[in-house]
């Protein structure tokens, strides 16, 4: 592993990608205990182990494993009820060259996997779909994206937990309540769960 000492307290292990994020996340938190960290952190292409009482071992320990993968585990499944009345249903289906009816049978036909969570509380950037169905954002972000909106950008999908400025393609919304600050887990969607969304 690619792991390197950060701040007084912290290890960062950087990975090549989404996949290796997820294998390394889910064998880490497994070993957290193992390991002494407080939290397991992935991002995009890295995973954090904050907490630690001697990140300086724990990074030479980690640079000598070769992680196998992780065991599998049976994670949360959330199902996402959508709307799927989104402006920019078009603009995806002439990315993706297909109708708009396809788009949402592509979306709702896919099971998505957490890979981390960021940019705003509750917010759970899903991968899942191919390379292919890969979505450029929005030439200008809008000022405002309303809560539940269901979204597209690169090779993510995610849903806004609250009302915020953003540049992802929008393919409808849900009702579903994902953020609450006042919950023990106030995260609806959180790194590993799978999730579906279900057209209404």
């Amino acid at each position: 592993m690619r792991a390197h000492r950060v701040g007084e307290h912290a290890v960062l292990v950087e990975c090549a990608g989404t996949d290796e994020v997820q294998d390394t996340y889910a064998l880490l938190a497994a070993r957290r205990e193992e390991l002494g960290a407080v939290e397991v952190v992935p991002a995009a292409r890295t995973v954090l182990l904050d907490g630690l009482a001697d990140p300086g071992l724990v990074a030479a320990r980690l640079a000598a494993w070769t992680a196998p993968p992780a065991p599998a585990a049976v994670s949360a499944r959330v199902e996402v009820p959508v709307r799927y009345d989104g402006a920019d249903l078009e603009e995806v289906a002439g990315q993706w060259q297909v109708g708009v009816e396809e788009v949402v049978a592509i979306h709702t036909g896919t099971e998505f996997t957490v890979a981390f969570c960021g940019f705003a509380p509750g917010f759970a950037y899903c991968t899942g779909l191919p390379v292919d169905r890969a979505v450029r954002r929005r030439a200008s972000p809008r000022t405002a994206v309303p809560a539940g909106s269901v979204a597209l950008a690169g090779e993510y999908t995610g849903v806004y937990p609250t009302s915020s400025p953003g540049g992802w393609q929008l393919l409808g919304r849900t009702e579903l309540e994902l953020w609450r600050a006042d919950a023990e887990q106030p995260a609806l969607l959180v790194p590993g769960t799978r999730v579906r969304f279900r057209a209404l």
